[in-house]
């Protein structure tokens, strides 16, 4: 692992605009300065963030493709557009002129069919440039109101969103200097969060739909009321030559006549806007999957969401708890030219098997796309983990224990090459995948009845094996067994779904490990159905420890992890001590078994796991 640059931000800054919408330069932080796809400077990291790469490479995995409908930036003078076939529902855009075009606007607000919006022509680069892009994440520690419940007014909402707001423009500022054509901001960073209705109606923008209306908020400031943080982030794409994506609070009003109308008169959404390099809003998705956010509402039709761009094509946006969900975040990949996907998140870190990296680098791999992902500082609520991540590179921000935000920049590929496969490995087979393929073409057959799982030759491939155990992991039961010895192979089943490890061990630790698995309906902080395949470390020695969070180990292992699962949507989730991200050596599909292979682990593992996601029995 490299270790990255970091300085603090006070230092050699060119001064702020004086324009009063670009405002002030916030409190020191730190910046990273990384590459995906190429050197940037060989810089070194720091011990909550790094840098890990291997040297496989392939296509990375992707199917489907819907044809995304043409642009709406061009709007005609009157009447409706052609409609368009979008994931088999039928669209129609309606575009008027004069006071019309207003009322639409006051009423559509972000509109839910994807289509990109396309930015002015690409600059003029050279080979390397025009092969990868810059690409910035900041993981911010947010400026909160001290009492979130408390009614302000709107001067006073403003007063703070603007602190946050300046520290956003340092970074902007910063990442400038280093070339970067986008930046990434987090969800609630610059409003905060755990309002009500009533106390977050201050923050919020009032939001014109980018597809009815062309509109750059610096240049054109006065053309709507209650606009002023979409006036400050628009002046800041301008100020740094590069693309904006930040999240913010809106509002939109409503007649009695809608039925979904909330009974105050107006819709409130948790939003991400996209301004492009010369200021102007290119899209807005507003958050479709809400966690316990109260004071916002979920918009009627899910937004899909995709923009283009002239330095890396187009790029997929979602927020924080959509990751999970197959709506919008597994839809937009569906366009085989997303390759891109930029992703605000206030997450709140769940070990073993939800650490916000560790989520983040697992959609980059199962999907063959980078992912820029910035994150929320404020430790106390388990709130840190940035990264921008590729299938087979990762720079990535967590820290427990520091206080300021981080600024991370990257060169990334505008073509990821995913990791490699067992279709397309060309490397002579070693002894432990030749056991593994082997283990698989005599693997009994399973069946399932009321009430467990039984299994031809269980017997015969099981004489040996440890006791099975329960212990909760992630508020879920998982069914375990412990990890003893130098080498071996286990099996344990849940519910249908059979867990297979076959390990060494270079030496043993005095720690205990166990493999586990869940196979059944998530119903803490969300509900939602997993299959899950788990080598964890335990807490401690005892069997009830397994499935504590915890984020030191020393236990090497090679291994091949593998499971039957009724899902094609497996995410690799592998993290070793220290919160440190590893690459798998493959990841992939064999004899219709998900399985994940690791040799050579740089530190103790923590947790690998395959996670699977059942969305049609959410």
């Amino acid at each position: 692992m490299e270790e990255s640059e970091t300085f603090p931000f006070n230092s050699t800054l060119p001064p702020a605009s004086e324009s009063p919408a670009l405002g002030r330069l916030g409190p020191s932080c730190q910046v990273k300065l990384q590459d995906i796809g190429g050197p940037v400077g060989g810089l070194p990291s720091s011990r909550s963030g790094g840098h890990q790469a291997t040297g496989l490479g392939s296509s990375g995995p992707r199917a489907f493709g819907p044809v995304c409908p043409p642009s709406a930036s061009s709007l005609g003078d009157l009447g409706c557009a052609s409609s368009w076939l979008l994931h088999g529902r039928k669209f129609t855009v309606c575009v008027m002129s004069g006071a019309g075009l207003q009322l639409v606007l006051f009423l559509c607000g972000c509109s839910v069919v994807a289509m990109g919006v396309h930015a002015e022509e690409p600059r003029v680069a050279g080979h390397h440039e025009a092969e990868h892009y810059m690409a910035a994440v900041y993981e911010h520690q947010s400026i909160l109101t001290p009492d979130p419940l408390a009614l302000m007014s709107r001067q006073q909402a403003l007063e703070l969103m603007n602190q946050n707001l300046d520290i956003y423009e340092q970074q902007v500022v910063i990442a400038a200097q280093k070339g970067v054509q986008i930046i990434v901001f987090p969800e609630d960073g610059i409003h905060g969060f755990n309002f009500t209705r009533t106390s977050v109606y201050p923050f919020l923008d009032f939001m014109p739909s980018p597809r009815l209306v062309r509109w750059n908020p610096c240049l054109e400031p006065h053309r709507f009321n209650d606009t002023e943080v979409l006036q400050r982030l628009s002046c800041m794409a301008i100020k740094g030559d590069m693309f904006v994506v930040a999240n913010l609070g809106t509002k939109q009003p409503c007649h009695s006549n809608d039925p979904g109308c909330p009974k105050d008169g107006r819709y409130q959404f948790n939003t991400n806007v996209v301004f492009s390099n010369n200021g102007t809003l290119v899209d807005c998705y507003r958050k479709h999957n809400l966690y316990f956010e109260a004071a916002f509402d979920a918009p009627l039709k899910v937004d899909h969401i995709i923009f283009d761009t002239p330095f890396a094509g187009k790029f997929g946006i979602f927020t924080c708890f959509d990751i999970l969900f197959f709506d919008p975040a597994i839809i937009l990949l569906r366009d085989s030219e997303v390759k891109h996907i930029v992703y605000p998140t206030a997450w709140m870190n769940q070990l073993p098997l939800l650490a916000a990296i560790q989520i983040q680098r697992a959609f980059a791999i199962a999907f063959g796309i980078n992912f820029l992902a910035a994150n929320i500082h404020h430790p106390s609520l388990g709130m840190t983990g940035s990264g921008i991540h590729s299938p087979l590179k990762s720079f990535w921000h967590h820290d427990m224990e520091g206080s300021g935000g981080h600024l991370i920049i990257a060169q990334v590929a505008k073509n990821p090459l995913g990791l490699i496969g067992t279709e397309n490995a060309t490397e002579k087979m070693d002894p432990s995948h030749s056991k593994f393929l082997e283990l698989l073409a005599g693997d009994p057959y399973c069946e399932k009845d009321a009430q467990e799982v039984h299994c031809d030759r269980a017997t015969e491939w099981n004489m040996n094996a440890p006791p099975t155990f329960h212990s909760e992991m992630m508020y879920d039961h998982f069914t375990l067994v412990p990890v003893w010895g130098r080498e071996g192979y286990l099996r344990v089943c849940a519910n249908g779904l059979c867990c297979h490890l076959l390990y060494q061990r270079p030496t043993l630790s005095k720690e205990l490990y166990a493999l586990g698995v869940f196979d059944g309906l998530h119903t803490v902080h969300g509900t939602y159905y997993v299959q899950a395949c788990a080598l964890v470390k335990c807490g401690g020695l005892g069997f009830d420890t397994c499935g504590q969070e915890i984020t030191e180990a020393t236990g090497r292992f090679e291994f091949h992890l593998w499971g039957n699962f009724s899902t094609s949507y497996v995410f690799p989730l592998l993290l070793t001590s220290g919160m440190t991200l590893e690459t798998p050596d493959q990841f992939g599909w064999e004899n219709d078994y998900s399985f994940l292979r690791k040799r050579g682990l740089s530190s103790g593992l923590v947790t690998a796991a395959l996670y699977g996601r059942l969305y049609e029995r959410d």
